[in-house]
């Protein structure tokens, strides 16, 4: 988008703006193969072929094996926000560290 110094301003795909240094090499363009995302799949084992095993609901598992997992019939996550199987925050949690060195490139952050 501009030049200024030793940086250059570039506005990525994601919609993020940042600088990066002007001796860097970049490719332009567009990956080959958009189309791969919609090709459907059409049943369970056409996944399995491409190594991808059942997603498996945290809820309909047992106390046991899921944070969110047991209770009477249909119940709710019962907690203040959905964890993963080891209880790590999950859906929503930002997982970028505050302090890496690339934060203060970062002009404006993807949306």
């Amino acid at each position: 988008v501009a030049k200024e110094g030793n940086f250059v301003t570039l506005r990525l795909p994601s919609g993020e703006v940042r600088l990066v240094a002007k001796n860097c090499w970049a490719t332009i363009g567009q990956v080959g193969n958009i189309d791969a995302s919609n090709i459907t799949l059409g049943k369970a084992g056409r996944t399995r072929w491409l190594g991808k095993r059942p997603k498996v609901r945290g809820s309909v598992k047992n106390p046991v094996d899921h944070p969110h997992g047991g209770g009477e019939g249909r119940a709710p996550i019962g907690r203040s926000r959905p964890v993963t199987p080891w209880g790590k925050p999950a859906l929503g949690k930002k997982t970028r560290k505050p302090k890496k060195y690339s934060t203060s490139l970062i002009i404006r952050r993807r949306k």
